[in-house]
């Protein structure tokens, strides 16, 4: 069993068990517990009434929060000639093609999105065993296969995020910073959380979202009020 820490103790004791906060208070008990030494990744776990077996019922894609995730974003891409200028200009940190996909067959996976113009699947199709366990394999619902790299690379770098259920059933996305003001911190979550609900399977039934938590990197997750 896992020993957790004093400080991660002393959060977990003001969380009243079976609660569901409403989101300004859960951001505010968040933002009250003991701190730890590093500005904290605030994330959201939603669950989904969805069969995550069933390939038509996988919720992915990619989402532009109000106010950003609060940290640099690397970005890889793949592209040639005017594609990769474009990449280039709009700030990606590693552009290639064949020398790209040939560096991470080799075991570098030093980026957070990989971003690929439609011309380049020949040379990242192979790459689906090394970044889709990952999450990092390109793809053309989540908008990082797409014709306008340069859009994309600065979307990404401002702080778009990407999503895809895991094998529970649950999505987990990057919310910003502890040391966010509250209010942006609550737009973040309520415009991710009002853009999952538009994304229900249709073979899926019931209710789409079952519950959703607020959590820190060091801290306990706290449950929210939502609607399903």
């Amino acid at each position: 069993m896992r020993k957790r820490s004093k400080r991660y103790a002393q959060a977990a004791a003001q969380v009243e068990t079976g609660r569901r906060y409403a989101l300004p208070e859960a951001i505010e008990l968040l933002q009250s517990f003991p701190a730890p030494k590093f500005d904290e990744t605030v994330a959201v776990v939603v669950r989904l009434g969805i069969d995550p077996r069933k390939s038509d019922q996988i919720v992915r894609g990619a989402f532009s929060l109000p106010h950003g995730i609060g940290k640099s974003v690397t970005v890889a891409c793949f592209a040639e000639g005017e594609h990769a200028e474009a990449a280039k200009e709009a700030g990606a940190d590693f552009v290639g093609a064949e020398d790209l996909a040939e560096k991470i067959q080799a075991g570098w996976t030093d980026f957070d999105v990989a971003i690929a113009h439609p011309g380049m699947m020949r040379v990242v199709g192979k790459l689906g065993r090394l970044l889709g366990p990952q999450g990092k394999m390109p793809s053309p619902k989540a908008g990082t296969v797409t014709e306008s790299i340069g859009t994309a690379v600065r979307e990404f770098k401002a702080g778009k995020i990407e999503f895809r259920n895991d094998s529970g059933g649950n999505l987990h996305a990057v919310m910003g910073r502890r040391s966010f003001e509250p209010t942006k911190l609550k737009d973040n979550v309520e415009a991710f959380l009002d853009h999952v609900t538009t994304l229900k399977p249709t073979t899926a039934k019931g209710n789409f979202i079952l519950g959703a938590h607020i959590a820190g990197t060091m801290s306990p997750g706290i449950e929210l009020s939502v609607a399903g």
